[in-house]
């Protein structure tokens, strides 16, 4: 593992009259995870990563921001690929680690606005999933920059974006449109290829968009 062990502090339940943490503060994650409610948790690899690792080369070394509790990392590495799985929740790293079985699946309890100088540069690939869209928007424009800084020359980032989340009332998932997604990423991203995955978790059907972008030099 690549960082010290864990110390997991236990968080009351929230009092449903109080006002909860924010969402780019780690304890909301961590109560979640603690109290059992983690409902984004389908408890399997995304059927859209899976089916694009089946449309192209297989990358080298990948990073997974916001990764959980580490199902598509563990996905990558059953397949030989050097992953690493980011996350502020202490629980959802502890979980990945305990169920990791390869020398290729890596986790890192860490903020992904503010990660280590020795990964910068040093990834193939991004995966993207469900991370973006959990991100207060105003600090949207600081994950783009990130998730560059972090990637290779030519260098892909590969996520799969929900098409409507004007219908959430309360977040996650934060609104967005595609079009905002361009304004965000075209500055620093080629858009290379977007295609509706043929494969989905079950109640998701339709609802989302796999995009392909390039680092720009």
């Amino acid at each position: 593992m690549i960082d010290k062990p864990l110390i997991i502090q236990f968080i009351r339940p929230v009092d449903p009259n109080s006002t909860p943490p924010p969402l780019d503060d780690y304890l909301y994650w961590e109560s979640k995870y603690q109290s059992g409610q983690a409902g984004w948790d389908r408890g399997a690899p995304s059927p859209a990563l899976v089916e694009a690792l089946q449309r192209f080369p297989p990358p080298k070394r990948v990073l997974v921001p916001g990764c959980g509790t580490g199902h598509d990392v563990h996905y990558l590495a059953s397949l030989k690929i050097e992953a690493l799985g980011i996350d502020f929740a202490p629980s959802a790293i502890e979980t990945a680690r305990k169920k990791a079985q390869s020398p290729f699946e890596n986790y890192l309890l860490a903020d992904i606005f503010s990660l280590p100088q020795q990964f910068h540069e040093s990834f193939d690939l991004i995966w993207e999933h469900t991370c973006f869209c959990a991100i207060p928007p105003i600090k949207r424009p600081h994950y783009v920059q990130s998730m560059y800084s972090m990637l290779r020359a030519d260098g892909l980032f590969l996520g799969i974006f929900f098409l409507d989340t004007e219908s959430s009332t309360e977040p996650p998932p934060y609104c967005f449109s595609l079009n905002e997604i361009d304004r965000h990423f075209d500055p620093y991203f080629q858009l290379e290829a977007e295609w509706l995955p043929s494969a989905c978790y079950p109640g998701r059907e339709g609802e989302e968009i796999v995009r392909l972008y390039k680092k720009l030099s």
